[in-house]
């Protein structure tokens, strides 16, 4: 089993976010280094999410908006480490949907599920598979970390 590595900030932003945006869904990028145990996330970068007909549980990223986080990224000497967005009243865990709409294999996409308006549980789901048809969700453990936890 794979693991996302994430500060304890940018585990509370994620989570913090979610909570502003319900009842809709939040969305964003994360950023970070890839190691031998899997994505070492070192910033959140929220987006804006462009679904207007069903933003109460769907989410979408405005294409130049992903181009200009990649390239910020790339200036930082990171790369895109995933996505992450929030299940306003509903598990946190992968819908058909979110699936489906997941392109970037080798990534983890975060999920929170927000009740009520309240951050619960966070779970992240690698991207695995080779091609397209042969992707599918992996659960991948979420290791949140202080920062004198994280080596120098």
């Amino acid at each position: 089993m794979s693991s996302l590595r994430l500060s304890r900030a940018v585990y509370e932003q994620i989570r913090a976010h979610g909570e502003e945006t319900y009842p809709h869904e939040c969305c964003g990028a994360l950023l970070g280094q890839l190691t031998e145990d899997g994505w070492r996330v070192e910033a959140a970068v929220r987006a804006g999410n462009m679904r207007t007909d069903s933003a109460h549980n769907r989410y979408q990223i405005a294409p130049l908006e992903l181009v200009k986080i990649e390239r910020d990224a790339r200036r930082l000497g990171l790369g895109i480490a995933g996505f992450y967005h929030s299940h306003p009243d509903h598990p946190a865990q992968w819908s058909s949907t979110d699936l489906a709409e997941a392109h970037w294999l080798g990534c983890s996409y975060v999920i929170t599920a927000v009740a009520k308006g309240k951050a619960e549980i966070t779970n992240s789901f690698l991207l695995a598979g080779s091609t397209e048809e042969e992707k599918r969700f992996e659960l991948e453990k979420v290791l949140v970390e202080d920062q004198r936890d994280a080596p120098e």
